[in-house]
């Protein structure tokens, strides 16, 4: 008879990924902050009707802290689990230079800051919280 364990299933046994995979994975989850920053950045300056509607911040907030929790599941380290949202950060910053002809994609906004603060934050508090209690545990040994 087969066995049907699901995926989820913490006693199935699944061998680890490799080191390619893992440095493969963490790359394209890098690739996809940049790629958040850049859309968040175009989708925020949306309105319905004439009241703006920046729902690309909640996009950026949610989008930053699964591909963070995403990382975290291919290392043990901090600064290497944050790669996706350093990849944001670069795809903003590339955003906030201006173009050919004095063309921005970022305004001097109060939504331009809520973007920032937004999309960085929830992430950024996931890693604090998660770098205090590696501390704490290797402080218990």
């Amino acid at each position: 008879m087969a066995d049907d364990r699901s995926v989820t299933d913490p006693s199935s046994t699944e061998a680890p990924p490799s080191v390619a995979e893992s440095r493969t994975t963490l790359a394209l989850l890098t690739l996809d902050g940049f790629l958040c920053a850049v859309l968040t950045v175009l989708f925020l300056p949306a309105y319905i009707g004439t009241a703006p509607f920046p729902v690309s911040i909640l996009v950026g907030a949610a989008v930053n802290l699964l591909l963070v929790i995403g990382a975290r599941q291919f290392t043990d380290r901090v600064l290497v689990a944050a790669a996706p949202l350093l990849g944001w950060l670069f795809g903003f910053a590339v955003c906030t230079i201006g173009g050919p002809g004095g063309d921005v994609l970022v305004f001097e906004d109060w939504r331009t800051l809520l973007l920032f603060v937004g999309a960085v934050l929830p992430a950024g508090v996931y890693l604090f919280r998660v770098q205090v209690e590696t501390m704490v545990a290797r402080a218990q040994n």
